[in-house]
């Protein structure tokens, strides 16, 4: 591959809506991603949480290729066995009854928002299809899921938006209480608010959101596109908080690296899903549904207490490199804020340079590496980060 010609094609074709590198990635291995000039990145972004398992984990390349070659696809006319065995591993692991499977965390998180009112309306009447959302929070680009996204700057131009969505500032409990009247069906949220700053929700907070939603029979929604599948140090955000939702959805790192969505109910609320009150093309593909399934074959015990071990032993080195201020979020799920005014859009730009492939959340450095990674790949972007901040005025 030619960069510059990949990069001008790209540029002559595609839509320009995203905010690309001055890099063509050609290739990668576990925890390494090389460009079309055969230069090496440590990758600290694993598409962004996506490729959970690294890059061309051989356990999962052998699921995906042998699905490959056996079926493909067909419709959701027709049973396949990949979909109903992740479905059923998925409700095992996490305690929830029935999954619908789409193809992305939006997508998920619209399919969550229509259960949520189909449960409600069915239960109380059209009016109580109210859905509360956290400033900061992001639930993805359709319409919808735009909509319960609690941050203006994704609202410019793309109006009108549909109705019935409200929001109240993380952590104000008299807010949310305030805002929940008659006509609620739900409350939903990141347990980590990543596109917002990679900001965790406080327990006590949580506790109280949950109580009061189970009081007033209002669903709770927990999007756990970015939050799920390992990447916290357990399969679940939820189980940090000993939280219980009535939904979950699941994205990104749990296809390893193909497209897929996971919307996780209970049975309440999946007793109201009938045939024909949502559906997907594309849902519950086999061959994703067979990385899917590769991925929470590798998420053991073992692997686990990895990343655990490995959150613990980056999060503690990042507090001793020069100009960082805080570190967020939870496990392997990393925010950084610096001082001394230095950008986090800087520092990211300098280590892609230094061979470091690294994120940003609104002014904060964001890391999500792929959960595989050892204790040397810590190190050495500890390393790489010490350099380029050592550099910083």
């Amino acid at each position: 591959m030619n960069t510059e010609k990949v990069i001008s094609r790209d540029n002559d074709y595609i839509l320009h809506t995203y905010g690309r590198s001055q890099v063509v990635l050609a290739e990668g291995e576990g925890v390494t991603a090389r460009d079309a000039d055969g230069k090496s990145y440590l990758d600290f972004t694993s598409g962004i949480g996506v490729n959970s398992l690294g890059y061309c984990h051989p356990a999962w390349v052998r699921a995906v290729a042998d699905q490959a070659a056996t079926l493909q696809h067909t419709s959701n006319l027709y049973y396949t066995a990949p979909d109903g065995k992740l479905a059923k591993k998925l409700c095992r692991r996490t305690g929830l009854d029935a999954v619908f499977f789409g193809n992305s965390g939006a997508e998920a998180n619209e399919g969550a928002i229509k259960c949520a009112r189909k449960y409600s309306v069915d239960t109380y009447g059209e009016s109580r299809n109210k859905v509360i959302t956290l400033v900061n929070s992001f639930h993805g680009r359709t319409l919808a899921t735009l909509t319960a996204t609690g941050q203006d700057v994704f609202h410019h131009d793309f109006g009108p938006f549909p109705g019935n969505f409200d929001y109240v500032p993380a952590g104000n409990f008299a807010a949310l209480e305030k805002a929940a009247d008659k006509d609620t069906c739900a409350v939903m949220m990141e347990l980590v608010q990543g596109e917002g700053g990679v900001v965790a929700l406080d327990a006590d907070y949580v506790a109280r959101v949950a109580a009061f939603c189970r009081e007033k029979d209002i669903l709770v929604i927990v999007d756990e596109v970015q939050t799920g599948v390992g990447r916290t140090g357990k399969f679940l955000a939820c189980e940090h908080f000993d939280l219980h939702p009535d939904i979950v959805t699941l994205a990104k790192g749990l296809g390893g690296g193909l497209p897929i969505g996971a919307v996780l109910m209970n049975k309440k609320v999946a007793d109201h899903m009938k045939p024909g009150s949502h559906g997907s093309t594309f849902g519950g593909n086999p061959v994703c549904c067979a990385g899917a399934l590769a991925v929470l074959d590798e998420m053991d015990g073992d692997f686990l207490a990895n990343v655990n071990e490995r959150a613990a032993q980056l999060r503690a080195g990042l507090v001793k490199l020069p100009h960082v201020r805080e570190v967020s979020g939870l496990g392997l799920m990393v925010g950084i804020a610096f001082d001394d005014g230095i950008k986090a859009a800087d520092v990211r730009a300098a280590c892609e340079k230094a061979g470091l492939l690294v994120l940003t959340a609104k002014t904060r450095l964001r890391l999500l590496p792929p959960l595989i990674l050892t204790a040397d790949d810590v190190d050495d972007a500890l390393a790489i980060l010490r350099s380029v901040l050592e550099k910083c005025v």
